[in-house]
């Protein structure tokens, strides 16, 4: 007797920041989907050979085209089951288009909007708040469908070293929050007491997969999951223990902190965005009384120990700055 039949996936986005952990992660699990592809861009193609290259060369299926026509769209969209995407901020708002041509295509049952961060729907303030702007478009957008079901991945912050995320030491901006290897020091915010959940950039593509094999549990659910949820004082113990040495600790309250987000704002920092949202994280915008790890069968997660020593290889290696060139934020 056949046994149930496999999903074919398309991804977007899936060379960059958070999409390379999330088709990693999906390529591992080859052996539960059928086709895998990725839809991605001429420039992108060129400019980043080699990662097209190994995807290829572990059985994905690169469709090269423009994400503005509908036409090649639709065409990369024949014989899919599921779509996911993981682009950046500065293309979220063309994933409106991209659902109402899945609506119209047969096919397609599923589609994984970019999210994989900070819940935009957290509570009443959320909806005024400026990171989630685009991305509360396209979540309007996917409920007013009429046949497609959809999953939102929220993770909170990225337990990662690269660029702004949360173990970084953001060094241009560090009284938002740093934790510096190499000058053994970090800047915490409030008292350093307050709860915060992460979740690995690896365990997010690990929650993707989980989510794509647990269809009934996750449809129409904005998933909230995590890898661990620890303090910023407990983040320090940890890179000290590891690191071996005591850090210099000091603290930005959280009225300064609203006074540096609008500031950001007010000179046009480009990152200001990042402000906002580690303003919300501080604030508790990251915990809940009950996860749904358990719902995706999603309990083995990575922990506060393996960030901590990831983040210190990563930022001693001097890739902190280079994973995350010429990638977006989420």
């Amino acid at each position: 007797m056949a046994g149930p039949m496999k999903e074919n996936l398309l991804m977007f986005g899936a060379t960059g920041y958070i999409g390379a952990f999330i088709i990693d992660k999906i390529v591992e699990n080859k052996a539960s989907f059928g086709r895998i592809a990725i839809f991605t861009s001429p420039g992108t193609v060129e400019g980043k050979a080699d990662d097209i290259q190994n995807l290829k060369s572990r059985g994905v299926e690169v469709i090269v085209g423009d994400v503005t026509k509908s036409d090649e769209i639709l065409k990369a969209y024949q014989g899919i089951d599921s779509v996911i995407s993981a682009v950046g901020r500065n293309v979220i708002a063309q994933q409106i288009d991209w659902i109402k041509l899945a609506d119209e295509t047969p096919s397609i049952k599923r589609f994984f909007p970019s999210e994989y961060g900070t819940d935009i729907e957290y509570n009443d303030t959320s909806a005024t708040e400026v990171p989630h702007q685009q991305k509360l478009k396209v979540r309007a957008a996917l409920r007013e469908t009429k046949s497609l079901d959809y999953t939102y991945v929220v993770t909170g912050p990225y337990a990662d070293a690269s660029g702004p995320a949360y173990l970084g030491a953001l060094p241009l901006h560090a009284d938002t929050g740093s934790y510096n290897v190499k000058e053994k020091s970090a800047v915490l915010m409030g008292d350093g007491n307050g709860k915060i959940s992460l979740t690995t950039c690896s365990d997010v593509g690990k929650l993707v997969v989980k989510a794509l094999l647990h269809p009934k549990e996750s449809q129409k659910k904005a998933l909230k999951v995590n890898s661990f949820t620890t303090t910023p004082a407990s983040i320090v113990a940890e890179f000290e223990r590891q690191t071996g040495e005591k850090w210099s600790v000091t603290y930005t309250s959280l009225d300064k902190l609203r006074e540096l987000e609008k500031h950001a704002y007010e000179t046009k920092v480009p990152i200001a965005p990042v402000f906002t949202l580690r303003r919300i994280w501080a604030e508790g915008g990251t915990l809940y009384e009950k996860r749904d790890n358990a719902l995706i069968d999603a309990e083995d997660m990575d922990t506060l120990e393996n960030a901590v020593r990831d983040a210190i290889t990563v930022q001693l290696s001097g890739k902190d700055e280079e994973r995350f060139k010429g990638k977006k934020f989420q």
